[in-house]
């Protein structure tokens, strides 16, 4: 289901959460709402859900003006950081909680043929969600019982039971450490290409964003500052922010751009080079990072490679020459320029 924002605007008292917020989220994309903390992503999330209420514009899910509708009339799948969980509940009934609500309201019908075909729908529903995200095996285990990554995946399934149009994830992964974040985000993308509905995520992981999402929606002091797939965004920033937010940046003469493409040279054999004397040698992995000084006075970040430092015999005090890759992206000193 699409999902339309239009001129929306969120205060709390003096602060400024969104300004002026246009987007538009295709149906069955999986899109990140990237930014520093505090930077308005969260409540756009919420405003989605209708967890919160925008003081102006618009929010519509499939075309239909949605602004005012409750959240469960949205038909939305919402995901917290913090899982809640029903700790005395095993994790089939935790999934399953969802549905019994939805085709319940939350009582309990005297049994009848109705009741038990229900259950038996629930049920199936149920066993192919834990299949689904690999749970199969647990479903009779408490919450306590399972791990960090397993009680994210269980929150998924559980999201997921009530067959929502929008799955709205809020930093789901940023309560776990890095391996199993790294994990679990790999498997929300296959998760994903094999249940293709719409899912917006927030995160202030660039990494995760790059590595997970079709399309990122980077967001900073509420306003949107790029909208754009992870190589568009990466190689054409359209402005500091953006560049320096998705990696690390350097400073070449007046130029912007990152430390692996910058070439390295023993002479000036390139137009455009300039001459630098290496300051700092690290090696980290199969990197080597440089940290040079130009005549001027100005320190440069360059990354290269094991092999290409060897070649060049590079150590501190050498004289070398640095070029700016053809066709890398780079950005001139300039003000930011947001959209939106």
């Amino acid at each position: 289901m699409s999902i339309e924002i239009d001129g929306v605007n969120k205060r709390f008292g003096d602060f400024v959460a969104l300004e002026n917020v246009n987007v538009s989220l295709p149906t069955g994309q999986l899109t990140a709402l990237l930014g520093p903390s505090g930077g308005g992503k969260s409540t756009l999330l919420r405003i989605i859900a209708g967890l919160e209420r925008a003081d102006t514009g618009t929010v519509s899910i499939e075309g239909v003006d949605a602004t005012r509708m409750s959240p469960r009339k949205r038909n939305v799948g919402f995901v917290f950081q913090h899982y809640a969980v029903f700790k005395h509940m095993t994790v089939a009934k935790n999934v399953a909680f969802g549905l019994e609500i939805r085709t319940h309201g939350g009582l309990r019908p005297p049994w009848t043929s109705r009741r038990l075909r229900d259950r038996e729908r629930m049920q199936a529903r149920v066993d192919e969600l834990l299949k689904l995200v690999h749970l199969s095996q647990f479903a009779d285990r408490l919450p306590s019982q399972l791990s960090g990554g397993q009680r994210q995946r269980m929150a998924l399934a559980r999201a997921l039971a009530v067959q929502p149009k929008v799955l709205l994830l809020d930093e789901p992964f940023g309560a776990l450490d890095a391996k199993v974040r790294k994990e679990l985000r790999e498997w929300l993308r296959r998760l994903h290409d094999e249940v293709p509905v719409t899912t917006v995520f927030v995160t202030h992981d660039q990494e995760e964003a790059m590595e997970v999402a079709d399309e990122i929606v980077v967001i900073n002091e509420g306003r949107i500052e790029q909208v754009g797939t992870p190589d568009s965004l990466y190689d054409e920033p359209a402005n500091e922010f953006v560049m320096g937010f998705l990696g690390e940046v350097t400073r070449l003469g007046e130029l912007r751009l990152r430390p692996h493409d910058i070439e390295v040279g023993l002479g000036p054999d390139l137009a455009g080079s300039t001459p630098v004397d290496v300051l700092r040698v690290t090696r980290v992995g199969f990197e080597v990072r440089l940290v040079a000084g130009t005549e001027e006075g100005q320190e440069v970040s360059v990354v290269t490679t094991r092999a290409h430092a060897r070649a060049l015999d590079l150590e501190e005090g050498r004289r070398v020459w640095l070029t700016p890759s053809n066709g890398t992206a780079t950005v001139p000193a300039m003000k930011s320029l947001r959209v939106g």
